[in-house]
This record gives C-alpha cells, structure tokens and sequence, in this order.
C-alpha cells in the first residue's frame, strides 16, 4: 500500500515536472511572439477622460513631480517655512494615489514619506535628499510597470466610433485611400494615364473628406488638413502625371505618402493600434496559435 502510495507521488511529481518543462520549452521557442504587459486597474479610468471632464490622475502625477522638485529645491535652501508647506501638499497628493485606485494602496511607499514628514518636522534637513531619492524609485517602479501602458489607453486618440458618412466608418475610408495610393502608382508605373488621374481626382476627395472630421479633436484650427504642402505636392503629382517621366511620378507620389499620409500615422495610427490591441478582450484561440 505505502509502495503503490510513492508510485503515485512520484507519478504525479514526474508529471508536473514535465508540464513546466513543456511551458518552459514553448515559452522559450516563441519568445519572439511573446511579451508581458501588465494592465491597469480598471478603477484608473475613472480618472481620465472620456469617463472624467478632467485628466485628474494625470494632474495629480504632475503635482508630485512638482512638489519632490520643491521640497528638494527648499531642502536646499533652509527655507524652512515653505519646505513644510510643499512637504504637506507632497503627502496629500500622494495619498491621493492609494484613495483613487485602491488597487495600488498596497504599491504607496508609505513608510518613505512618514520619513520624510519626520526629517521635516526635525529639521534634519541633509537627510531630504535620500529619502525623496527613495520614493523617487519606487515612483518610477510602478511607471516602468504601467506609465506607457496607461498613457496608451486612456490618451491615444479613438477613432473606432468615427464614421465619414451613415454608411462609411474612417476605418473603410482610411484602407479606401490606400487603394488610391496604390492605384496611382500602379498605373502610372504601367503607362495608364487616365486611370492614374482618375484615381488622383478620387484621392484629392477623400483627403478633403477625411479634412472635415480633423477639427473633432484640432478644435483651435478647424482645417489642418490638408495643409498647404499637401495640396501644393497634389497639384505638383497631377502635372507630373500629364507631363513628367515615371521618375518624377514616383518622387511627387512618394512625398505625398509622406506628408499626407505617414506624418499623420506616426501620430495616431500606431497608438491607435497599440490602444485596441491593449483593450481587446483576451482571445485564447490567438493565444494558442501563438
């Protein structure tokens, strides 16, 4: 009975052994399509916006920048009086971070700034440095953990909901402009004038369409797109495609792709992107393919 009851614990301890060795192995064999991103409480989006007139948590991140900056700067200076003062804004607005996301009370370096309040009130001034040095890296911890993640979801730019007509969405209208892009090159490559201006007039319409929505979010100038370069780099693709050699065809069609469409993308495509993937639901059927 005792022999078949270690036959058992050995079997069971054999196996185990062989599951980590088999998630060690994938992990290692596809770690070029493996990386860990750790997400934000849900409780953090409260505090931006949509779901917030104002971007509290980001206000109160740049109070306590401001205030470690202060306390240091007074520290420094013996200037006691306003050294206690910034020291008490600094311990509010840290607390803060603990009352906002309850998730993250636990990450506070408290005992940092009961230090500090304690140098304060001591007058051990020499010994400011060290501490806010302290709570300097604990601050950074969580941001290397969180700050690029937090700042993609909640202060990229979503254009998901954003439509060109009933019919259209600016996903539909975006891939249509591409195509026309495309076309251009395409026919003007092989000697198809008429087609390539055809789909030059259809580009010139929709980067105008695609214009009108810019003053959604670009409220202080309601037509910065597209700009003068852009049309001017149109009017200078249309004669080229009339008179000019294929060589003069692909340099105006490709500063066009880079003033119209590439400047625009560095900017939003790709935190756009990386904001969808990082709000997807997870998808176990991707997950396992990987």
């Amino acid at each position: 009975m005792k022999k078949a009851s270690l036959i058992r614990w050995a079997l069971f301890i054999a196996l185990q052994c062989l599951i980590i060795a088999i998630v060690i192995n994938l992990t290692y064999k596809h770690n070029d399509k493996v990386s860990m991103v750790k997400l934000p409480p849900a409780s953090l989006a409260q505090w931006y916006k949509p779901e917030n007139k104002r971007q509290v948590w980001l206000h109160n991140m740049f109070k306590l920048r401001r205030e470690m900056q202060a306390v240091q700067y007074y520290a420094d200076t013996n200037n006691e009086a306003l050294l206690n003062q910034w020291t008490a804004r600094l311990s509010e607005h840290y607390a803060k971070i603990g009352e906002m996301v309850p998730e993250w009370d636990s990450k506070l370096n408290t005992e940092a700034i009961g230090a500090l309040q304690n140098i304060v009130k001591n007058k051990q001034l020499k010994e400011v440095s060290g501490v806010l040095t302290e709570l300097s890296e604990s601050c950074t911890a969580c941001h290397i953990d969180y700050r690029s993640t937090v700042a993609t979801l909640y202060r990229a730019p979503d254009f998901s909901g954003m439509t060109m007509s009933p019919t259209v969405s600016l996903i539909d209208h975006m891939d249509q402009l591409t195509r026309q892009v495309n076309q251009i090159k395409i026919a003007s490559g092989d000697g198809l004038t008429d087609v390539a201006l055809s789909s030059l007039s259809d580009l010139k319409e929709g980067i105008n369409t695609l214009g009108a929505i810019c003053s959604n979010c670009h409220q202080h100038d309601p037509r910065t797109y597209p700009d003068e370069s852009i049309n001017t780099t149109l009017g200078l693709l249309e004669e080229s495609l009339k008179t000019g050699t294929l060589k003069d065809q692909g340099r105006e069609l490709g500063t066009l792709a880079v003033i119209a469409c590439a400047r625009c993308h560095g900017t939003h495509r790709i935190s756009y992107d990386e904001k969808q993937q990082l709000s997807a639901e997870p998808d176990w059927y991707q997950l396992m393919k990987h």
